[in-house]
């Protein structure tokens, strides 16, 4: 994988220049993604390279994935649906416009599935290509992993971003919520659309939003001996298959082997409900976001968003109104957890990648913290027999960002080359 921290540092000591960073990524999406599909628009070579010779700021260099659900003015945004085809939007997102002010490069836009729901797209996994990389940031997630980019943009609604990385390998950082702009990005639900962000490690994806919104999110050094880990299990722990299980398991023990406290959570009755509230409030959001596509193309949609869709109108707004209640109060519930934590650690997803295409995988261990707003971010480090990726997930108290990062880089140290589980037939 292409590294953000290590493309900076080559052109700060004058070892290599913004241009020829981004010609590599560029040469390297032309070598790799018809194989991969991690990308449905591309620019072209000269003028991106044309552009990237007057870049200035603390981004230069750098060749960024961008999910087609947010809009740029030079490429195509299709939004992952026949409906949006050659669509080309009169302006630029807002974190679009952010990271060209800052002097990166738009490489191109990553596939996402339809409107960011679960109907799957043609990207593969780039550790096996019979396996999901999941979704719906399948492009962003499969790029950085495949080493096409160093860093891409994503965007989460209940797993989008965490999943995928879990999938593939990679860190994936969920910020607090609207830490990071959507204007200009395509609205599934306005409670729980959160930009995110793919890179090949914590500190990568770290050093990267920090230059980009000039907040201080830099990894800094973690005290383990003042850590406090909430291990949460949650109470659909049974979701969670052998390998999930395990990786959790040794995760809390090379943390307290290292010196940090682990406490034992068991999930607070107000959690297990926003859960559930989760859909509800998606639902009746993405059924007014989406209905202007519902009401006039939708032949065009895919039955699981159609479906989805028709649940969301049928929702009275009573019972959202009630969903956003419990929502309410789970936020405030997770704010007291950290009252005597530091981070919480809890699976990413139920299991290393499934098998094949049909699916892009469950975000039932994800959607809780997008609704709670918190930031997550997902560690790599362990594999399977098979050698998938098996992720777990650190979160942080709301607007703790940088503890969050940090406790992840850390835990990617102790947690290099595990493995976990025995070799399936």
């Amino acid at each position: 994988m292409q590294s953000v921290l290590t493309i900076l540092n080559a052109i700060e000591r004058g070892e290599t220049t913004p241009r020829a960073a981004v010609a590599q990524s560029l040469d390297t999406i032309a070598a790799k993604d018809a194989a991969m599909g991690a990308f449905v628009a591309l620019p072209e070579r000269d003028k991106a390279l044309a552009a990237t010779d007057g870049a200035a700021g603390p981004l230069a260099g750098i060749a960024v994935g961008v999910k087609d659900i947010i809009d740029t003015y030079d490429l195509p945004t299709g939004h992952g649906s026949p409906i949006y085809a050659g669509h080309r939007p009169a302006s630029d997102a807002a974190i679009v416009s952010l990271l060209r002010a800052r002097g990166a490069m738009v490489a191109g836009k990553t596939v996402a599935t339809e409107f960011a729901y679960l109907q799957p797209a043609a990207t593969v996994n780039p550790h096996d290509p019979g396996h999901t990389p999941g979704g719906s940031s399948s492009g962003s997630a499969a790029a950085v992993a495949a080493g096409m980019v160093p860093v891409a943009i994503g965007t989460q609604t209940g797993g989008s971003v965490i999943r995928p990385a879990a999938y593939c390998g990679v860190a994936g950082y969920k910020p607090s919520f609207r830490l990071i702009p959507l204007v200009g990005a395509k609205t599934f639900s306005w409670s729980l659309d959160t930009a995110g962000f793919f890179a090949a490690t914590a500190a990568d994806a770290a050093a990267f939003v920090s230059r980009l919104t000039g907040r201080p999110l830099e990894v800094e050094p973690v005290d383990p001996g003042s850590l406090r880990v909430g291990i949460y299990r949650t109470s659909i722990w049974d979701q969670a298959d052998a390998d999930t299980r395990a990786a959790i398991e040794l995760a809390a023990e090379r943390m307290t082997g290292a010196g940090a406290t682990l406490v034992e959570i068991d999930e607070p009755p107000a959690l297990a409900a926003a859960r559930e509230a989760h859909s509800t409030i998606q639902n009746f959001e993405a059924g007014l976001a989406l209905g202007f596509e519902y009401d006039h193309h939708r032949d065009m949609l895919s039955d699981i968003l159609r479906s989805a869709l028709e649940q969301g109108r049928a929702i009275a707004p009573d019972a959202y109104d009630a969903a956003r209640s419990v929502a309410r109060r789970a936020r405030h519930e997770t704010g007291d957890l950290f009252r005597s934590l530091d981070v919480i650690l809890t699976p990413s997803v139920t299991g290393a990648a499934p098998r094949g295409l049909s699916s892009t995988g469950s975000p039932v261990f994800n959607k809780l913290w997008t609704l709670t707003g918190n930031p997550c971010v997902n560690v790599l480090g362990i594999v399977n027999a098979a050698g998938m990726p098996v992720g777990v997930q650190l979160l942080a108290r709301f607007g703790r960002d940088r503890l969050a990062l940090s406790a992840a880089s850390w835990l990617e140290s102790l947690l290099a080359g595990a493995e976990v589980g025995a070799q399936k037939s």
